[in-house]
């Protein structure tokens, strides 16, 4: 299997514009900021620095489940179980954030769960770059790479940039509901939330519940 992606040069994971490159100056930059709020005292300064973990954090992910693990279990022939494992670890991240965001800055356990998410975070990005990228890596060439890093660069400068928790993490409902939460999202970003939690809650329950009717719908016309 191929080293870690953390220990190749940009030229031997496909050049900068590979999936494996993009992923990792991700990376690099959530450990910069995680390691800024660590090291920040003033408030507003570390809730600045906070936001821009989760905004990095919540379109990366959103950009892998839709077209970077898709791609793994087409290829990997344990691909399910690798993007499985990370799925896991994005739905805690998903968890943690949203209970981070309920809570005031300053709060001791709002500081508790950012810690823990912090870690989450780190063990995630190992996983990436030490058993997922390198098993990715093995079963494309560069321009299968560089394709899919198109893909996931376009989806992930669109996606949502906060906690979803209730969205399914793989496609099609992900993706199809990526696209109002991410304007919501993007709204929110600027002019603070917009709708109260639980009645965003209620919006998005109905939209996965549709969603299912949805799928459920094509799988009988399919087999007819």
């Amino acid at each position: 299997m191929p080293r870690t992606a953390k220990e190749q040069t940009v030229e031997q994971l496909g050049g900068p514009r590979s999936v494996l490159a993009r992923q990792r100056r991700d990376h690099a930059e959530m450990d910069r900021l995680m390691e800024r709020y660590r090291a920040l005292t003033d408030g507003e300064e570390r809730e600045q620095v906070l936001k821009e973990v989760v905004q990095l954090v919540f379109s990366h992910a959103f950009a892998e489940e839709t077209v970077l693990w898709p791609a793994v279990r087409r290829s990997v022939a344990d691909g399910e179980e690798l993007t499985s494992r990370v799925e896991e670890e994005h739905q805690q991240i998903n968890d943690l954030v949203a209970g981070i965001e309920r809570l005031s800055p300053g709060d001791p356990e709002r500081e508790e769960k950012v810690a823990r998410v912090f870690t989450l975070i780190r063990q995630d990005i190992r996983d990436e770059e030490d058993l997922v990228l390198p098993r990715l890596q093995e079963a494309s060439d560069t321009a299968q790479l560089r394709r899919l890093g198109a893909a996931w660069e376009t989806v992930r400068r669109s996606a949502p940039t906060h906690p979803h928790p209730i969205v399914p993490r793989r496609p099609p409902g992900n993706a199809l509901l990526g696209v109002p939460l991410s304007l919501y999202d993007r709204l929110r970003d600027r002019l603070g939330p917009i709708l109260p939690p639980a009645v965003l809650k209620r919006v998005l329950t109905a939209l996965t519940g549709l969603l299912v009717s949805a799928a459920v719908a094509a799988v009988v016309r399919k087999r007819r």
